[in-house]
């Protein structure tokens, strides 16, 4: 499989693709305006206790105040130095928020999830800071390994390269999926970056006043590098020098053996025009998605959840229906699994592939779309097909999803994703010339309206005007607008 990484630079944005055998799998997109919080640690002031939610909000300096719960809290140890689980305080017992924090108390919180729509971020004080291998976990004592990594073998010798690595050190630590058959002094050397970040972190938490960051998340490109650089991947293309050689500088740094992967692209063409990806970004916004077959997928996302509907389209198949809906729901599965990383689309989900009877078949298309998720970064979770041949599934969501990153509601329709028609319009300008002449005393009257709207009604409504002026014995003037949208309209009295 081919596999490449894409990094477009521009004044003020910053775009990272990812393109599997030509076609683009995800997208990363950082603006200087509007960076994302994610990964960041602040030393925050807790603003507000809600015992009935179990969480609190807390003052981290952004626009608005962030939410942390209790859950999310981490327990001081017992006296004799054990740890405990997120749940019981050693005795059974749940502490309540109120016995783990206090209104105006200063606490230091990570941002897990940004704020997205009318919430605020998401905090956590299960700290963690994250390096190429590993992941440090400063209010923990375990090692953990990514459920990734399979092979029993691997996962022993992971262990057995850390164990001495890290030996009496009071943090946690977690094996990341890249460390898979990595060398003891690549670890090792995690180990010890984590370390000096660490440090300089607690020294940042002793001097910093409440609202300031202790420690920040790397940029878009390196973090990109971090996270998703492998031997999989043939080519990484920058076409900015600049950031050409952050990246080259961050890469020789911390994964020498790749630095043969990193390219400078000078071409006269976009480099994101080259690859097609312009084009597919600007379907990745669009609710129809194409099938091969001739069938169809439907995205549509809500404030709640994102539904997918599947459609056969004009595909007939070439033997029965049974196969034909069979063959769509497999292309449809594999198609759904990519939208989902392209679109960053996160939280619940609902697929609806078009009915089955045959069991074998609903376990296919499952298998296929479990299939697709593999390759996918963020966690998933699939549950079995309903009855009515809906696919649950979750998500987990870190980040605004491109559509919500890229757009904003239509200032026609108002986010609704329709308009009123002009006939519509029409009535309602009557209904408001009425409501007019009850209330205020006019000579007569001018409408203003779009010129879809005002035509419509004198060619098609004359006769009603004709009546209404009768009815209200006041003239009406009509005035096409041409930047007036089709529900907008006004009603002047002269």
């Amino acid at each position: 499989m081919s596999e490449e990484i894409l990094i477009n630079v521009t004044p003020r944005e910053t775009r990272v693709g990812v393109v599997e055998n030509g076609m683009l799998q995800e997208l990363h997109v950082e603006r200087t305006s509007r960076r994302g919080y994610v990964g960041n640690v602040y030393k925050g002031r807790v603003q507000r206790v809600m015992p009935g939610m179990q969480a609190v909000f807390v003052d981290i300096g952004l626009e608005r105040a962030a939410f942390l719960h209790a859950s999310d809290i981490v327990r001081p140890p017992l006296p004799d130095g054990t740890e405990l689980s997120t749940g019981s305080n050693g005795n059974g017992h749940m502490p309540t928020i109120s016995e783990l924090v206090h209104e105006g108390q200063e606490i230091v919180v990570q941002v897990v999830k940004d704020p997205i729509g009318t919430k605020g971020a998401r905090l956590s004080t299960h700290l963690s800071i994250p390096s190429r291998y590993l992941v440090l976990l400063p209010h923990a004592r375990t090692l953990g390994i990514s459920t990734r990594i399979e092979e029993e073998t691997e996962r022993q010798r992971l262990k057995d390269v850390l164990t001495p690595l890290i030996g009496d050190n009071p943090l946690g630590y977690i094996v990341r999926t890249n460390a898979e058959e990595q060398s003891a002094e690549s670890l090792a050397f995690d180990v010890t970056y984590l370390g000096k970040v660490w440090r300089v972190v607690q020294e940042n938490i002793a001097k910093a006043k409440v609202g300031e960051r202790v420690y920040e998340e790397l940029s878009l490109p390196l973090r990109a590098l971090r996270d998703l650089l492998n031997d999989d991947i043939e080519k990484v293309r920058v076409d900015s020098r600049e950031t050409f050689e952050k990246v080259a500088k961050f890469v020789h740094k911390f994964m020498p053996s790749l630095d043969d992967r990193i390219e400078h692209y000078s071409g006269e063409r976009p480099i994101f025009d080259l690859y097609g990806v312009e084009d597919e970004i600007q379907r990745a916004l669009r609710k129809e998605v194409p099938l091969k077959s001739g069938g169809y997928l439907i995205v549509d996302q809500t404030e709640a959840m994102t539904t997918i509907d599947v459609n056969t389209g004009g595909y007939l198949g070439t033997r029965n229906l049974e196969e034909t809906v069979y063959r769509t729901n497999l292309e449809a599965a594999q198609a759904a699994s990519r939208q989902l990383r392209l679109r960053n689309l996160g939280g619940i989900i609902i697929i609806d592939f078009i009915d089955m009877t045959d069991e074998e078949h609903k376990r296919q298309v499952i298998r296929m779309l479990e299939k697709g998720l593999t390759r996918d970064h963020a966690k998933t979770t699939v549950y079995p097909m309903s009855q009515l041949g809906l696919v649950e599934m979750t998500r987990k969501r870190t980040t605004e999803s491109l559509e919500r990153q890229l757009c904003e509601p239509c200032p026609a329709c108002m986010g609704r994703g329709t308009v009123k028609t002009a006939e519509t319009v029409t009535y309602e300008i009557f209904r408001e010339i009425t409501r007019a002449v009850r209330q205020f005393n006019a000579q007569k009257l001018l409408v203003m309206a779009s010129p879809k709207v005002v035509n419509r009604i004198l060619e098609e409504e004359s006769t009603a005007v004709a009546e209404l002026e009768e009815f209200i014995s006041k003239s009406i003037r009509f005035q096409p607008e041409e930047h007036y949208s089709q529900e907008q309209f006004d009603v002047v009295l002269l």
